[in-house]
């Protein structure tokens, strides 16, 4: 086994079951949706499952409102219009994230400012400390990958400046920042419920705060009608715009709702295989040279929505990751991937020419490779890896690491 795959010897990951297989479709699932196509396709108001699954969450978190949407970008949508941003505010956002949790902003007129990361990945809050001006409204962090951002400074930074927090906790259900469920430290925050989630309906989302007008205004963006009427109270300024709203319809379809309400009962046992087989990870992989495995404090619990190493390649001779990857996937690690469209803000072109899509942004603001290089080292080279959660799936990953083991033993002819 000692000849690498990408050279003509025998690949290490050779098994014919699926490597990893997300979401954990079941027969529970398969009765969740045909009872509720039983029940009924379309909810306008609060109840039935929409009302089960937004206590579900709310009790979870410990917070008082919680409202479901379309998706984990229209959950966001409706925080920032929840908060109440106008044309020329500013948002100070992560640098290094998935881009819907910035372009949201776009519709409000607000302008999206970015910070760099720090060694996790995740936004660094002495960056965000440069970033403040008197037109900054509002701070979001993104918990990447599902490890927790450093909280207590940010909320710190945050008080002491009167911004909003909004949590983007679309990669983060279960984790935990010294004890507390993340979600549940922003003024509002946003899970996403694609089908790649930890907990799935599909496409979907849910806003989560304890502030009335921000849930008001969150529900009138996108729920008009029906629960706007019921859930603003008639003495309050905005119960007159119930009927319209502001006219969009960001409903959670029924039967996404009813996958994710039985996708919740597995919560708890995913996050459990997940941390078991996190922990092997980190313990066989940390050891090689060329690697280093995920960081976090022990005051922290990542629910290990992904597996990001950073690759070192002055220690395996300046090899370059692409290399060192092709020579992984030769091996059969499939599932190993490269993320691209989660990236540093900066590479996309929106963020770079925005005014090209959306006029009134033409000459605000304009980001360029080289703006963010710590968040731009992070990505250039980050590989992710699926974390399996399941007693069967042991096979599957002690063979993905064994594959690590072989290549960085026969780095060399590779270069």
């Amino acid at each position: 086994m000692s000849k690498l795959a990408i050279n003509g010897g025998p690949k290490v990951v050779d098994t014919k079951r699926q490597h990893f297989v997300w979401p954990p479709i079941t027969e529970k699932t398969n009765q969740a949706v045909l009872k509720q196509l039983e029940d009924s396709i379309s909810i306008y108001n609060r109840s039935g499952i929409i009302e089960k699954l937004e206590d579900r969450f709310s009790s979870y978190h410990g917070r008082k409102h919680s409202l479901l949407t379309s998706s984990g970008t229209a959950a966001l949508h409706s925080s920032y219009v929840g908060v109440g941003l106008s044309h020329g505010d500013e948002v100070i956002c992560p640098a290094y994230t998935f881009f819907a949790t910035a372009t949201p902003i776009f519709f409000t007129g607000a302008i999206p400012v970015l910070a760099d990361a720090q060694g996790d990945g995740n936004i660094d809050p002495n960056d965000i400390l440069h970033r403040i001006t008197d037109k900054t409204r509002c701070i979001v962090v993104t918990h990447m990958w599902g490890i927790p951002c450093d909280m207590n400074p940010i909320l710190d930074i945050a008080k002491v400046h009167n911004l909003t927090v909004i949590e983007d906790a679309s990669h983060a259900h279960g984790a935990t920042y010294f004890g507390r469920l993340v979600g549940s430290f922003g003024d509002v925050s946003a899970y996403s419920l694609q089908a790649q989630k930890t907990i799935v309906a599909g496409e979907g989302g849910v806003l989560l705060t304890d502030n009335d007008e921000i849930f008001y205004r969150a529900l009138l963006l996108g729920h008009y009608n029906k629960r706007c009427k019921s859930e603003i109270p008639k003495s309050h300024p905005l119960h007159q715009f119930s009927v319209t709203g502001m006219g969009l319809k960001l409903r959670i379809h029924t039967l996404g709702a009813a996958i994710a309400d039985e996708q919740f009962d597995n919560l708890t046992a995913v996050l459990e295989g997940r941390r078991r087989f996190a922990s092997k990870m980190m313990a066989r992989l940390g050891r090689l040279p060329g690697l280093r495995i995920p960081e976090f404090s022990v005051d922290v619990e990542p629910s290990w929505y992904a597996f990001v190493l950073q690759y070192v390649a002055d220690e395996l001779e300046g090899l370059p990751i692409e290399r060192f990857y092709q020579a992984l996937v030769a091996e059969g690690c499939v599932e190993l991937d490269r993320p691209s469209s989660t990236c540093p803000l900066n590479y996309h072109p929106l963020f770079q020419n925005p005014g090209n899509l959306f006029t009134n942004y033409k000459n605000k603001f304009s980001y360029r490779l080289g703006d963010f290089p710590h968040a731009e080292k992070f990505h250039e080279n980050s590989l992710k890896m699926p974390v399996w959660h399941l007693p069967e799936d042991e096979q599957v990953m002690e063979l993905y690491i064994k594959a690590f083991e072989k290549v960085i033993e026969n780095y060399t002819d590779l270069l």
